[in-house]
């Protein structure tokens, strides 16, 4: 019984290492890749962020088409610090990937205080 303990205790400790560690490698949302450096792959969308009666372009598109495996990424860098200096406004942004008719887009993701159209 104290060896199962504690092998249960260096386990979940081993488990928070391995955590802390992927954080500190910069392993979050987008991977190793931070929102802030993603948000420019977004740089075709600024008009359509900022407008919600703007066309979207076919660049854009594609490159949002490119986050729909990743829902927490795409929510991450529509928050991020550069989507806010660049003016993006999340309301507008967070419905792109309908816009785009995106069949496949994570309906009813939670980002922040928006939900995916």
């Amino acid at each position: 019984m104290v060896i199962t303990s504690k092998l249960l205790t260096l386990f979940v400790a081993l488990v928070l290492v391995g955590t802390i560690v992927d954080k500190v490698n910069g392993a979050g949302e987008c991977g190793r890749t931070s929102p802030d450096a993603m948000a420019f792959r977004l740089a075709p969308c600024a008009t359509a962020a900022e407008d919600a009666n703007a066309q979207v372009s076919s660049q854009c598109c594609s490159q949002v088409q490119s986050f729909s495996q990743n829902p927490g990424c795409l929510c991450a860098v529509l928050l991020s610090n550069t989507a806010k200096s660049a003016g993006i406004k999340p309301e507008v942004a967070i419905t792109i990937p309908k816009r785009c008719n995106i069949a496949n887009r994570p309906v009813g993701y939670k980002c922040g205080a928006y939900t995916l159209p």
